[in-house]
């Protein structure tokens, strides 16, 4: 059972298929073009000494630095922030985009390792997908609506978990029309209006429909969410790489929805049965602790696709969800404010804890495989 709860990333069978692992990309969004213009000039600009890595760790220290400072001012997501924590936000948003799309582009440059730079430049995603969720629903001063902040917050994560879900079936990253370059830029620009008009801008009626300013971000969110499901199920559904259509690891192209399921069930509960109404007084906590508990998913799924390995349902990221659940089942006889942040706490360190793993493991195995390679060749 231990290699279940706490296995390593990879087994040395799953990390022989890293030496010919390519990775495979189709489709572009409808920014995509013209931004290539700007991150090909940008990635001339960085000195060919830069690892790929760095520029992504630096990215999501960026992120993580104006969410952070946000949340700070905005813990309800209902707080009017100082205009100057949006414009940091939307500038530190656009940063990030910027290095992480021009790692993939440095990695070429110099030579990188595809599943390592793959591994670093996915886990950082989940992670800042995390934080640009969060900070979507700061900008739009969603708090005071909590079941829309609710569903804004893990509909966004449970579609970028889909788009993972369907890399693991297809073997390829699939980019649609409208996808996270969009979104991004969507989000900037809440944050920019939230700048120079305040929160209370979203609240405001406009004229002949007679709906608040807030119904338009939400209403788009909504459509954004049909079109990617459509879009991203349809990928799913049709078959994967594997026997009679199975995913990578020769299994049901379904397994993955049931981590992501069962998550999001147990959010759900915790959310609704919560008797200090934990996410209603704690909504940017709450999504940060169950993002990383996501993150962590994600991060076994693009570990599972590289080494082309089975999932298994037992994860120490089940143990946060069950903290709070078992909680409130005695009646909460710890506060959940306390629990909620031990469950912060154990998910950071879990995310951490696998991604570290599989980066040695992947090193280690590249560098001796590399090694031998090179014995052999001399």
């Amino acid at each position: 059972m231990s290699r279940y709860l706490w296995p390593e990333p990879l087994t040395a069978a799953q990390l022989k298929p890293l030496a010919d692992y390519e990775y495979s990309v189709c489709g572009e969004t409808l920014l995509d073009t013209p931004c290539q213009i700007y991150w090909r000039w940008l990635v001339q600009k960085i000195p060919i000494w830069v690892s790929p890595n760095t520029l992504t760790v630096a990215g999501l220290l960026v992120n993580v630095l104006c969410t952070l400072v946000l949340v700070y001012h905005c813990p309800t997501a209902t707080e009017e922030a100082p205009s100057w924590a949006f414009i940091m936000s939307a500038l530190g948003l656009f940063i990030y985009q910027s290095l992480d799309n021009i790692d993939g582009k440095q990695a070429l440059r110099t030579d990188h390792s595809a599943p390592l730079a793959e591994l670093f430049d996915h886990c950082c995603d989940s992670i800042s997908a995390v934080l640009i969720t969060v900070g979507a629903c700061i900008a739009g001063g969603i708090g005071r609506y909590t079941d829309w902040t609710f569903f804004c917050g893990f509909i966004g994560l449970f579609l970028f978990f889909c788009s993972h879900w369907e890399t693991y079936v297809s073997g390829t990253v699939h980019f649609n029309l409208f996808d996270v370059t969009e979104v991004q830029f969507a989000v900037m620009i809440m944050h920019l209006m939230s700048a120079f008009g305040g929160v209370s801008l979203w609240q405001t009626l406009l004229p002949i429909i007679g709906l608040k300013l807030y119904t338009l971000p939400l209403m788009g969110i909504i459509l954004g969410a049909v079109y990617s499901c459509l879009y991203r199920f349809h990928g799913i559904l049709k078959g994967g790489l594997g026997k009679k259509g199975s995913t990578m690891a020769d299994t049901s192209v379904l397994r993955p929805g049931l981590d992501i399921s069962l998550i999001l069930t147990l959010a759900f509960i915790i959310f609704k049965k919560s008797p200090s109404q934990l996410f209603e007084h704690h909504p940017c906590l709450y999504l940060l602790a169950f993002g990383m508990i996501i993150s962590k998913l994600i991060n076994k799924l693009v570990v599972a696709h590289i080494g082309k390995c089975e999932l298994y349902l037992p994860d120490t990221a089940f143990i946060g969800p069950g903290l709070l659940l078992l909680n409130q089942y005695f009646n909460s006889f710890i506060d959940e404010y306390i629990v909620l942040w031990i469950v912060m706490v154990l998910s950071v360190l879990d995310v951490a804890r696998y991604f570290t793993g599989a980066c040695l493991q992947m090193t280690s195995h590249l560098g001796i495989q590399a090694f031998s390679n090179k014995a052999l060749h001399d």
